[in-house]
Protein backbone atom coordinates (compact mmCIF):
# COMPACT_ATOMS: atom_id res chain seq x y z
CA UNK A 1 0.00 0.00 0.00
CA UNK A 2 1.30 3.33 -1.20
CA UNK A 3 1.58 6.00 1.82
CA UNK A 4 0.19 9.73 2.28
CA UNK A 5 3.80 11.65 1.50
CA UNK A 6 3.74 15.07 3.63
CA UNK A 7 5.65 17.79 4.49
CA UNK A 8 6.00 19.85 8.06
CA UNK A 9 5.85 23.68 7.95
CA UNK A 10 6.38 26.20 10.48
CA UNK A 11 5.66 30.03 10.54
CA UNK A 12 6.97 31.13 13.41
CA UNK A 13 6.40 28.20 15.58
CA UNK A 14 2.63 27.98 14.55
CA UNK A 15 3.34 24.67 12.52
CA UNK A 16 1.29 22.50 10.39
CA UNK A 17 1.20 18.88 8.15
CA UNK A 18 0.71 19.99 4.48
CA UNK A 19 -0.40 17.04 1.72
CA UNK A 20 -0.23 17.73 -1.57
CA UNK A 21 -3.75 16.72 -3.62
CA UNK A 22 -3.06 17.79 -7.19
CA UNK A 23 -2.94 14.33 -8.00
CA UNK A 24 -4.13 12.32 -5.54
CA UNK A 25 -7.07 12.50 -3.18
CA UNK A 26 -5.28 10.94 -0.14
CA UNK A 27 -7.62 13.06 2.31
CA UNK A 28 -11.43 14.30 2.35
CA UNK A 29 -13.51 17.03 4.85
CA UNK A 30 -14.67 13.26 6.40
CA UNK A 31 -11.62 12.28 7.48
CA UNK A 32 -11.62 14.03 10.44
CA UNK A 33 -10.79 11.31 12.89
CA UNK A 34 -7.63 10.56 10.50
CA UNK A 35 -6.79 14.75 10.58
CA UNK A 36 -6.45 14.38 14.56
CA UNK A 37 -5.02 11.28 14.49
CA UNK A 38 -1.88 12.80 12.40
CA UNK A 39 -2.18 16.10 14.45
CA UNK A 40 -1.42 14.51 17.91
CA UNK A 41 1.73 15.26 19.40
CA UNK A 42 2.13 12.11 20.85
CA UNK A 43 0.28 9.69 18.61
CA UNK A 44 0.75 11.59 15.24
CA UNK A 45 3.19 13.84 13.46
CA UNK A 46 2.30 16.70 15.58
CA UNK A 47 0.89 19.94 14.34
CA UNK A 48 -1.90 22.97 14.86
CA UNK A 49 -3.70 21.99 11.93
CA UNK A 50 -3.24 20.10 7.75
CA UNK A 51 -3.58 21.86 5.10
CA UNK A 52 -4.24 20.47 1.21
CA UNK A 53 -2.77 22.17 -1.73
CA UNK A 54 -5.34 21.35 -4.33
CA UNK A 55 -6.01 22.63 -7.91
CA UNK A 56 -8.71 24.97 -8.83
CA UNK A 57 -9.83 26.49 -11.79
CA UNK A 58 -8.85 30.20 -11.85
CA UNK A 59 -6.10 30.14 -9.14
CA UNK A 60 -2.55 28.93 -8.66
CA UNK A 61 -3.92 26.35 -6.06
CA UNK A 62 -6.94 25.93 -3.35
CA UNK A 63 -5.96 25.72 0.18
CA UNK A 64 -8.45 23.68 2.81
CA UNK A 65 -7.36 23.89 6.29
CA UNK A 66 -8.45 21.61 9.34
CA UNK A 67 -7.47 22.35 12.82
CA UNK A 68 -6.15 20.24 15.07
CA UNK A 69 -9.31 18.57 16.28
CA UNK A 70 -9.76 17.32 12.55
CA UNK A 71 -12.80 19.83 11.73
CA UNK A 72 -12.82 22.06 8.75
CA UNK A 73 -11.28 25.70 10.15
CA UNK A 74 -11.78 29.35 8.99
CA UNK A 75 -9.01 30.99 7.52
CA UNK A 76 -5.49 30.40 9.03
CA UNK A 77 -2.66 33.21 7.95
CA UNK A 78 -0.04 31.53 8.87
CA UNK A 79 -1.05 28.46 7.66
CA UNK A 80 -1.84 30.10 3.88
CA UNK A 81 2.03 31.33 4.45
CA UNK A 82 3.15 28.37 4.70
CA UNK A 83 0.94 26.94 1.76
CA UNK A 84 2.15 29.85 -0.68
CA UNK A 85 6.00 28.59 0.75
CA UNK A 86 4.98 24.58 -0.10
CA UNK A 87 3.37 25.99 -3.29
CA UNK A 88 6.60 27.54 -4.18
CA UNK A 89 8.40 24.35 -2.94
CA UNK A 90 6.44 22.11 -5.17
CA UNK A 91 7.47 24.41 -8.37
CA UNK A 92 3.00 25.04 -8.74
CA UNK A 93 4.47 29.30 -8.51
CA UNK A 94 7.40 31.22 -8.36
CA UNK A 95 7.62 34.25 -6.44
CA UNK A 96 3.81 35.72 -6.54
CA UNK A 97 0.54 33.56 -6.59
CA UNK A 98 -3.20 34.02 -6.59
CA UNK A 99 -5.31 31.22 -4.35
CA UNK A 100 -8.31 30.43 -2.72
CA UNK A 101 -8.98 29.55 0.98
CA UNK A 102 -12.16 29.30 2.88
CA UNK A 103 -12.72 33.15 3.58
CA UNK A 104 -12.34 33.83 -0.79
CA UNK A 105 -9.25 35.27 -2.68
CA UNK A 106 -5.67 35.86 -1.38
CA UNK A 107 -2.78 37.01 -3.06
CA UNK A 108 0.66 36.30 -1.66
CA UNK A 109 4.46 37.52 -2.34
CA UNK A 110 7.69 35.77 -1.69
CA UNK A 111 10.67 38.04 -1.01
CA UNK A 112 13.31 35.75 0.38
CA UNK A 113 12.91 31.98 0.75
CA UNK A 114 11.84 32.16 4.17
CA UNK A 115 9.54 35.38 4.74
CA UNK A 116 5.88 35.10 2.67
CA UNK A 117 3.74 38.12 2.70
CA UNK A 118 -0.17 37.22 2.70
CA UNK A 119 -2.78 39.70 1.85
CA UNK A 120 -6.14 38.88 4.08
CA UNK A 121 -9.45 40.48 3.71
CA UNK A 122 -10.82 43.62 4.32
CA UNK A 123 -12.27 44.64 7.81
CA UNK A 124 -15.03 46.88 8.09
CA UNK A 125 -16.35 46.25 11.40
CA UNK A 126 -14.98 45.85 14.86
CA UNK A 127 -16.79 45.75 17.96
CA UNK A 128 -15.29 47.87 20.62
CA UNK A 129 -16.32 46.94 24.38
CA UNK A 130 -15.32 48.56 27.82
CA UNK A 131 -11.94 46.38 27.57
CA UNK A 132 -11.17 44.27 24.09
CA UNK A 133 -11.99 44.30 20.70
CA UNK A 134 -13.64 41.97 18.61
CA UNK A 135 -13.32 41.36 14.86
CA UNK A 136 -12.87 38.89 12.39
CA UNK A 137 -9.78 38.73 10.08
CA UNK A 138 -10.60 35.50 8.38
CA UNK A 139 -11.42 34.36 11.31
CA UNK A 140 -12.76 35.36 14.80
CA UNK A 141 -10.43 37.47 17.61
CA UNK A 142 -11.25 38.50 21.05
CA UNK A 143 -8.45 40.78 21.65
CA UNK A 144 -7.49 41.77 25.28
CA UNK A 145 -4.90 44.77 26.09
CA UNK A 146 -2.85 43.53 29.41
CA UNK A 147 0.38 45.06 30.83
CA UNK A 148 2.57 42.36 30.53
CA UNK A 149 1.71 38.91 28.03
CA UNK A 150 4.14 36.96 30.04
CA UNK A 151 2.55 36.76 33.15
CA UNK A 152 -0.71 35.57 31.51
CA UNK A 153 -2.08 32.07 32.13
CA UNK A 154 -3.42 32.26 27.93
CA UNK A 155 -4.71 28.94 28.39
CA UNK A 156 -6.41 29.47 31.45
CA UNK A 157 -7.97 32.62 30.40
CA UNK A 158 -8.40 32.23 26.82
CA UNK A 159 -10.57 29.06 27.72
CA UNK A 160 -12.33 31.34 29.94
CA UNK A 161 -13.65 33.87 26.59
CA UNK A 162 -13.18 31.09 24.28
CA UNK A 163 -16.31 28.99 26.05
CA UNK A 164 -18.18 31.92 27.73
CA UNK A 165 -21.96 31.99 26.98
CA UNK A 166 -21.23 34.65 24.26
CA UNK A 167 -18.70 32.27 22.61
CA UNK A 168 -18.95 28.71 23.36
CA UNK A 169 -21.12 27.48 20.05
CA UNK A 170 -19.44 28.95 17.67
CA UNK A 171 -16.55 29.38 19.75
CA UNK A 172 -13.29 32.67 19.08
CA UNK A 173 -9.81 33.22 19.21
CA UNK A 174 -8.34 34.94 22.09
CA UNK A 175 -5.64 37.46 21.58
CA UNK A 176 -3.75 38.64 24.86
CA UNK A 177 -2.09 41.88 23.61
CA UNK A 178 0.96 43.77 25.03
CA UNK A 179 2.32 47.21 23.55
CA UNK A 180 5.98 47.52 23.25
CA UNK A 181 8.55 49.85 22.58
CA UNK A 182 7.78 49.19 18.88
CA UNK A 183 5.25 47.62 18.37
CA UNK A 184 2.75 44.73 19.99
CA UNK A 185 3.77 41.41 21.79
CA UNK A 186 1.03 39.07 21.22
CA UNK A 187 -0.02 35.60 22.57
CA UNK A 188 -2.72 33.17 21.81
CA UNK A 189 -5.44 31.10 22.68
CA UNK A 190 -6.91 29.10 19.58
CA UNK A 191 -10.58 27.35 19.22
CA UNK A 192 -9.66 24.17 17.09
CA UNK A 193 -6.84 23.58 18.47
CA UNK A 194 -7.87 24.22 22.30
CA UNK A 195 -4.71 25.44 23.32
CA UNK A 196 -1.87 28.19 23.18
CA UNK A 197 0.15 28.29 19.70
CA UNK A 198 3.24 29.87 19.44
CA UNK A 199 2.09 32.58 17.07
CA UNK A 200 -1.37 32.94 14.84
CA UNK A 201 -1.59 34.68 11.69
CA UNK A 202 -4.66 36.10 12.00
CA UNK A 203 -4.54 36.80 15.60
CA UNK A 204 -1.99 39.16 14.95
CA UNK A 205 -3.27 41.07 11.90
CA UNK A 206 -6.55 41.13 14.17
CA UNK A 207 -4.35 42.84 17.27
CA UNK A 208 -2.76 44.95 15.02
CA UNK A 209 -5.90 46.31 13.94
CA UNK A 210 -7.55 47.00 17.27
CA UNK A 211 -4.30 48.59 18.76
CA UNK A 212 -4.69 51.43 15.64
CA UNK A 213 -8.04 52.04 16.87
CA UNK A 214 -7.05 51.95 20.76
CA UNK A 215 -4.05 54.55 19.71
CA UNK A 216 -7.35 56.95 18.05
CA UNK A 217 -7.02 55.24 14.48
CA UNK A 218 -5.80 57.97 12.16
CA UNK A 219 -6.32 57.01 8.31
CA UNK A 220 -2.99 55.82 6.12
CA UNK A 221 -0.88 53.23 5.79
CA UNK A 222 0.90 51.76 8.73
CA UNK A 223 2.81 48.87 9.32
CA UNK A 224 3.27 47.36 12.83
CA UNK A 225 5.85 45.05 14.36
CA UNK A 226 4.88 42.06 16.03
CA UNK A 227 6.45 39.62 18.84
CA UNK A 228 5.13 35.98 19.05
CA UNK A 229 6.63 33.59 21.20
CA UNK A 230 7.59 31.96 17.84
CA UNK A 231 9.31 34.98 16.33
CA UNK A 232 8.61 38.29 14.75
CA UNK A 233 6.36 39.22 12.33
CA UNK A 234 4.17 42.28 11.11
CA UNK A 235 1.40 43.53 9.78
CA UNK A 236 0.75 46.37 7.18
CA UNK A 237 -2.59 48.16 6.43
CA UNK A 238 -4.65 51.06 5.12
CA UNK A 239 -6.66 52.44 7.63
CA UNK A 240 -10.03 54.62 5.80
CA UNK A 241 -12.94 55.76 6.64
CA UNK A 242 -14.98 52.56 5.89
CA UNK A 243 -12.39 50.40 8.17
CA UNK A 244 -9.45 48.61 7.12
CA UNK A 245 -8.24 47.63 3.56
CA UNK A 246 -4.47 46.33 2.00
CA UNK A 247 -4.08 44.04 5.01
CA UNK A 248 -1.09 42.35 4.68
CA UNK A 249 0.04 39.24 6.88
CA UNK A 250 4.11 39.24 6.86
CA UNK A 251 6.45 36.91 8.68
CA UNK A 252 8.41 33.46 8.42
CA UNK A 253 7.71 30.27 6.71
CA UNK A 254 9.47 27.40 6.62
CA UNK A 255 10.01 23.47 5.79
CA UNK A 256 10.62 21.28 8.79
CA UNK A 257 10.83 18.28 7.52
CA UNK A 258 9.61 15.56 5.07
CA UNK A 259 7.98 12.39 5.79
CA UNK A 260 5.20 9.34 4.79
CA UNK A 261 2.61 8.51 6.60
CA UNK A 262 1.95 4.70 6.60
Amino acid sequence: MQGIPFYKYQGAGNDFIMVDQRDNQWINREDRELVEKLCHRRFGIGADGLILLQNHPGFDFEMIYFNADGREGSMCGNGGRCTVAFARQLGVIGDRCHFLAVDGPHDANINNPEWVELKMIDVTQVEEGSNFYYLNTGSPHYIAFVDNVDQIDVVQEGRAVRYNARFRAEGTNVNFTQLTANGLKVATYERGVEDETLACGTGVTAAALAYHLKRGGPKGAFEVPIQVKGGDMAIRFEATAQGFSDVWLCGPAKMVFAGEIA
